[in-house]
Order: structure tokens, then sequence, then C-alpha cells
């Protein structure tokens, strides 16, 4: 896996939010030396992030792309999106 920026638009008291972030450290933590790095946005803090996610959170965002994963995923299907984005 590439080096790169991963967005988690969250929120506070979203549990389905650090089940993803669990996730998310999972597979970073299993790539080349944790090679990409995670900024959480709180959807909260903007009403156009309020409109775009409020009912999506959690969702994972590529910095370099825009490519989005929305919730459920697992370990697996984190890597299968990464792999994508890459080619």
């Amino acid at each position: 896996m590439m080096a790169r920026e991963m967005i988690l638009y969250t929120t506070v008291g979203c549990h389905l939010c650090e089940q993803a972030e669990g996730v998310i450290n999972a597979v970073v933590e299993r790539s080349d030396g944790g090679a990409a790095q995670l900024r959480k946005v709180d959807i909260a803090d903007s009403p156009e992030l309020m409109e775009r996610y409020g009912i999506r959170i959690p969702v994972l965002q590529l910095a370099d792309t825009g490519a989005e994963l929305g919730w459920p995923f697992d370990e697996a299907g984190l890597r299968e999106f990464l792999r994508q984005a890459e080619s």
C-alpha cells in the first residue's frame, strides 16, 4: 500500500465510527510500516458535511482521489478498496 492520507468522516459518540477506526488502524498497522495517515473529520462542524454524510457515517475517503468507502467494511474489504484505488 502506498503512503496516502485517509479521511474518516465521523462524529462524537458514533460507535460505528469507532469500529471503523479500529478496522482502519488494523489495516494500516499491517501495511508497509503504517504508510497511511488517518485524519478524522467531525461532520458536526460543518452544515455541508452534515447534509452529505449525516446518515452515512462512518465514511472513509481517500484524500488524493476522493474515492469513498461506506460502512460496513472489514479488513479484507478495506484492503481491496485501497488496492483498487492504486490502479
